[in-house]
């Protein structure tokens, strides 16, 4: 993308957005609401390697989920040294990603992609069901079919069922199933990166614990037994919490800060949000000695049914997804950087082969 354009659109879709009002960041309480107006930010993501024999290559997420409701791309600059650089599409999901190449011998492989979008928080009254358009029959069976590391079946159907007996509706079904994931998982800091997801595993074992990548997988794994479309949403926190958590946000170098999100179809909401995975985060982390019932979890706990705070960036909702190029075995998701050369895959959390740094700001007009 020309640079020029690039910054004439988004200072002038910024200036079409509604204002973002600030509020108190201490003792606000956590209410997610399209009303507190629209924000504007850039996010850097700059990728090294290390010299090689042999050709490489890297792909790194861009932001690919676009709802004029709550997210609004606006558009991607990349630099380096980089013999290749192309933008890519994976036709299943649509996620992008920015995949660029160097030849055996390259010094010192270095590339870095600059992207600009709008968000406002998500808030979606359950009281005040609307005329939503049904979900189509592709798209439908799309997010509710299994996938490798979300299976439908066997002790995932089985959980599903007794989680939502006596359910009346799909809304029923839905909040059941977050209330039991809340009720019954823990975060667990010493999991690697954001985890796998790999929820057939957690529920055979027994460990219902994990970070982001397990926690809301287990809820769209079990979402989609239960025969309600659900999805991953991949992404990564782009600024501190307006509501003062410490837990729920991040600031300038956002490196470690990726984290994924869920959504649930219900007929008269649509795609309703959903995060028990933070709630957990909240307890682990916001103070020590939280439980469920304390003050500072129990607003979070209510409103991440059905909304998202959005200091926080969606690059995809893609699952299982075949890297563009790449002969060898299917990613879990694309929410970190990724490469490879001769000697195989290699992914962002190993510093020795790639090394790399994302930072985030705000845009002010």
């Amino acid at each position: 993308m020309d640079r020029r354009h690039f910054i004439k659109t988004a200072l002038l879709t910024a200036g079409t957005l509604s204002a973002w009002r600030p509020a108190m960041a201490v003792d606000s309480p956590f209410t997610p609401s399209p009303a507190n107006g629209w924000r504007v930010f850039e996010v850097t993501t700059r990728a090294e390697l290390a010299t090689t024999d042999s050709a490489t290559r890297v792909w790194l997420p861009l932001p690919s989920v676009d709802d004029p409701a709550w997210i609004r791309t606006m558009g991607n600059l990349w630099q380096g040294n980089a013999a290749s650089v192309q933008v890519l599409r994976d036709p299943t999901y649509g996620a992008q990603m920015l995949a660029a190449s160097w030849p055996a011998g390259a010094a010192a492989p270095v590339v870095e992609v600059t992207s600009r979008f709008a968000t406002r928080d998500r808030a979606i009254n359950l009281n005040e069901p609307g005329k939503v358009a049904a979900l189509d029959a592709a798209t439908a069976q799309l997010y509710t079919r299994p996938t490798e590391l979300l299976p439908t079946d066997g002790i995932v159907r089985k959980t599903a069922t007794e989680i939502t007996r006596g359910s009346r509706t799909d809304t029923e079904k839905a909040r059941a199933i977050y209330e039991w994931i809340v009720d019954n998982t823990a975060r667990n800091p010493k999991t690697r990166g954001c985890g796998t997801g790999d929820i057939r595993a957690m529920l055979e074992t027994g460990d219902l614990t994990g970070k982001c990548a397990d926690l809301n997988a287990l809820y769209v794994g079990l979402a989609r037994a239960a025969g309600l479309p659900a999805r991953d949403v991949y992404g990564i926190r782009v600024a501190d919490s307006r509501f003062g958590y410490k837990s729920l946000g991040r600031s300038a170098d956002i490196s470690k800060a990726q984290h994924c999100r869920a959504e649930v179809w219900l007929a008269g909401f649509g795609w309703l949000p959903v995060d028990p995975a933070d709630v957990r985060k909240v307890v682990l982390e916001e103070k020590p000695g939280l439980t469920l019932k304390d003050d500072v979890v129990v607003p979070v706990r209510e409103k991440l049914f059905g909304a998202w705070e959005m200091n926080w960036l969606a690059y995809n909702v893609a699952h299982d997804l075949a890297l563009p190029g790449w002969t060898g075995p299917r990613i879990p998701f694309l929410m970190y950087p990724q490469g490879e050369n001769a000697g195989g895959r290699f992914d962002s959390l190993d510093p020795e082969t790639f090394r790399y740094r994302i930072t985030a700001r705000e845009i002010t007009t």
